[in-house]
């Protein structure tokens, strides 16, 4: 692949949203696939297109985790020229022969690299160990030892997981399926619960015999369906740490495999926008188990009523979640402070920071990312 060069006046050409080109040590970047995403929130990015943003990435207060510089890697479109300084050519050539090995090493790794979209090039053909062409649920149990690293260096790209259409159909969703197929359940189920209760037939018992109980009024309904959101913020907290993080033993096949499942995709490619959200088919398993179990517990419309709650809890969750990666809240908000949190999680700190609709879990279970480190990486 020839290498390109361009002219700082030929960067600067391009500082809009629609294209924005910037500059990092002598690279030159197109970024305008990533504005949407970006964890400063859109306009931080295109403010700085056309320039060079060496000095913002370095910081402080702003300095980026090693994998936003990888991620950078993705958009390379060719290196700076500078005719009117010679002292910065000689330096850019040093540079460039520095490179040059490496961009070798990525040609000569797959020469099906010269079709494909430059997003979705290798980023790092060493660590780059399994075979983007093909599905990769069945590739990820054989990395062993080095799944763990390589799960936690993102890429820009969408992922495959099945041989089957079918099931690689039924392992996506868009992000509107969520509401559009658990708001009307949430609904539907909370008039239930709520005129269950208006009947007057259910009580709480104090005790093993029915001398002592406290009969419990419909109006009581919106109390039980709020603390089923706040326990489903500490089943989130829960699932997110100790399910989509357990680290799978590396002579375990099926357990990486699980793993990579479950979640490990979702850090592999945090911008996969069909897979951010949990797809209904799946969900609707693991919803029918949770009910089973809490039914168990808290027979009756009490449990009924918190396990909608939880339910509406989810809903929340996936869509917050969603947001966190796609959206682009107003800088100060609550939400952009979340964003900013959950990307550290992504990038830099995969645990800690378990929390996405809140930090709350985080305090007491000691996983919060200290705020300095929260405030100088961003």
């Amino acid at each position: 692949m020839e290498k390109r060069y361009f002219s700082m006046a030929e960067v600067e050409e391009h500082a809009s949203a629609d294209s924005c080109w910037i500059v990092h040590e002598s690279r030159v970047y197109d970024v305008s696939a990533f504005i949407p995403r970006h964890p400063g929130g859109q306009q931080l990015l295109v403010q700085r297109a056309g320039r060079d943003v060496s000095r913002d990435m370095e910081g402080p207060p702003h300095r980026h985790s090693t994998n936003a510089r990888r991620w950078l890697q993705q958009y390379y479109i060719g290196e700076l020229r500078r005719e009117d300084d010679q002292g910065e050519e000689e330096e850019l050539e040093q540079f460039s022969q520095k490179q040059q090995a490496f961009r070798e090493r990525r040609i000569n790794y797959r020469a099906s690299d010269s079709v494909m979209d430059a997003r979705c090039k290798s980023v790092d053909p060493e660590n780059d160990l399994v075979d983007w062409n093909k599905p990769l649920l069945w590739q990820v149990g054989l990395l062993r030892e080095k799944y763990d690293e390589w799960v936690h260096q993102p890429i820009d790209r969408p992922i495959r997981l099945f041989y089957s259409d079918l099931v690689e159909a039924c392992s996506k969703t868009a992000w509107y399926m969520v509401p559009l197929v658990w708001i009307p359940i949430v609904i539907l189920c909370s008039w239930y619960c709520y005129t269950d209760l208006a009947q007057g037939n259910t009580r709480i018992f104090t005790s093993f015999t029915t001398e002592y109980s406290i009969r419990v009024h419909k109006y009581c309904f919106p109390l039980l369906f709020v603390f089923g959101m706040f326990l489903w913020s500490l089943v989130e907290y829960l699932i997110h740490r100790y399910v989509f993080h357990m680290k799978p033993p590396a002579s375990n096949y099926y357990l990486i495999t699980l793993h990579f499942m479950l979640h490990g995709q979702h850090h592999k490619s945090p911008f996969d926008g069909s897979r951010l959200v949990f797809p209904p088919v799946p969900a609707s398993l693991v919803v029918a188990l949770f009910y089973t179990a809490f039914h168990l517990v808290a027979p009756g419309a009490v449990g009924k009523s918190i396990f909608v709650g939880g339910l509406g809890g989810y809903v929340v969750y996936d869509m917050i979640h969603y947001y966190l990666h796609y959206g682009s809240p107003k800088k100060g908000s609550y939400l952009y402070g979340l964003k900013a949190y959950h990307v550290k999680h992504h990038f830099e700190h995969q645990k800690l920071g378990f929390g996405i609709t809140s930090r709350m879990w985080d305090y007491p279970f000691k996983t919060v990312i200290p705020e300095e480190k929260f405030e100088k990486i961003h």
